[in-house]
């Protein structure tokens, strides 16, 4: 679709942090996390939304977007004196908005504020707490900061500058009605940044109701995986996925996650691999918050091998050598194909995306590389024919020491 959003051109454009017009303790917090060169989405958003103008950006996902919200948001918080809610931070799911707090503390200097978290699936007592004691930055997910704001227990009316990330994934998942209900409650005279991983009209409509004059920035083709990904499809029999599946974990050495359509389909498969031996964990809507955090934690630290996940982990989910993505089943829509791959080969990384498709998957699948105008390689594999490979990889196994998430047991 085409948009009427001005665009930012500059001549002389900046490449590192160090460029920017950054406080000297902001500087400071980047040097020390070592962050150095600006990506392409932080070098065209960060600039404009320093300068107090309203941004729209659209970028392939893992490109730098957090950064590119984070850095003017802190430059505000640093001067604002008072407490009360002046930044507002709104994302689709509780992994990520826990990972922006997590980088949002990883730059906070002492003198700068804490960040409340307001999400769902934990207790609600300490975010009522800190948003009565006059929270400066609020990261929430629409649903619970809704149900806050209807019991009178969040006042947003003193908030400057408002972020919208992954736009387009939380009017996906039908957020527009508290998006709506929040944004009502706020100045109408206050900065909007939004990033969306694409411009759909939904989104465009939202950017036309909500922000005055944004400056658009858009780099490259949003529904195209990233070149550092080398994709792959596995057409096999209904009854082959699992072996094939195995297989590729056999193989692999680096870390791998695997991506299943349902929530029971994904406790089934973690399940499964799990009595294989392959230290797994899974993340799903059904699992605790803490159950979802502890898979996630020992994912990022390494101490399991495999993540299971349905789609809620296909955005915002920050660990920095996946090596391989399994599309264990054949996704929706194409979109959700391109942020589930780009799980891997972000920074600039190679990595590995391989889809299994059975059946009327097989037809999915086609339909998926006719959107995205890809083709993908075709790899046979010997795991579902080849009784002897079969029975090395079963006996390989059956050797390893079982894996068991925190609180499970095999029977």
């Amino acid at each position: 679709m085409r948009d009427n959003f001005p665009s930012r051109k500059k001549p002389n454009q900046m490449t590192t942090f160090s460029e920017l017009p950054l406080s000297s303790a902001v500087q400071q917090r980047l040097a020390a996390a070592q962050f150095t060169n600006l990506t392409p989405i932080q070098e065209g958003a960060i600039p404009p939304a320093l300068e107090g103008q309203d941004v729209i950006g659209t970028a392939q996902t893992g490109t730098g977007k957090t950064l590119a919200f984070l850095i003017p948001l802190i430059e505000l918080l640093q001067q604002e004196q008072k407490r009360q809610t002046v930044a507002l931070v709104l994302l689709p799911t509780r992994e990520l908005a826990i990972q922006v707090q997590e980088q949002y503390e990883q730059l906070r200097t002492k003198a700068m504020p804490v960040a409340t978290l307001v999400i769902g699936g934990v207790s609600e007592k300490a975010q009522i707490q800190s948003l009565r004691a006059g929270s400066k930055l609020v990261i929430a997910t629409p649903g619970r900061l809704q149900d806050l704001m209807n019991r009178k227990l969040a006042n947003l009316q003193n908030v400057k500058i408002l972020v919208l990330d992954e736009a387009d994934r939380m009017l996906d998942m039908g957020f527009l009605p508290a998006i709506r209900r929040i944004l009502a409650t706020l100045p109408r005279q206050r900065q909007t940044l939004c990033f969306s991983a694409t411009m759909e009209q939904s989104v465009a409509g939202l950017v036309n109701e909500y922000m005055i004059n944004p400056v658009r920035v858009a780099l490259g083709s949003v529904l195209k995986p990233a070149e550092s990904v080398e994709l792959k499809a596995y057409e096999v029999r209904p009854g082959e996925k699992l072996d094939v599946l195995r297989q590729l974990l056999y193989a692999e050495k680096g870390q791998t996650l695997i991506f299943t359509r349902t929530k029971r389909g994904a406790e089934r498969l973690a399940k499964e691999l799990m009595r294989d031996g392959f230290a797994a964990a899974m993340i799903h809507g059904d699992r605790s918050q803490s159950q979802r955090n502890g898979a996630l934690s020992g994912f990022q630290e390494g101490r399991f091998q495999v993540l299971v996940a349905t789609d809620v982990a296909s955005r915002g989910l920050h660990v920095d050598d996946v090596a391989h993505v399994i599309n264990y089943d054949v996704p929706k829509m194409a979109e959700d194909f391109i942020h589930r791959v780009g799980r891997t080969g972000r920074a600039g990384l190679q990595g590995r995306a391989s889809t299994l498709a059975a059946g009327a998957e097989v037809l999915e699948l086609r339909q998926i590389e006719r959107i995205l105008k890809l083709k993908m390689e075709r790899k046979q594999s010997e795991a579902a024919t080849d009784l002897p490979t079969r029975r090395l990889i079963q006996n390989t196994l059956a050797s390893r020491t079982l894996t068991a998430l925190p609180g499970e047991v095999f029977v």
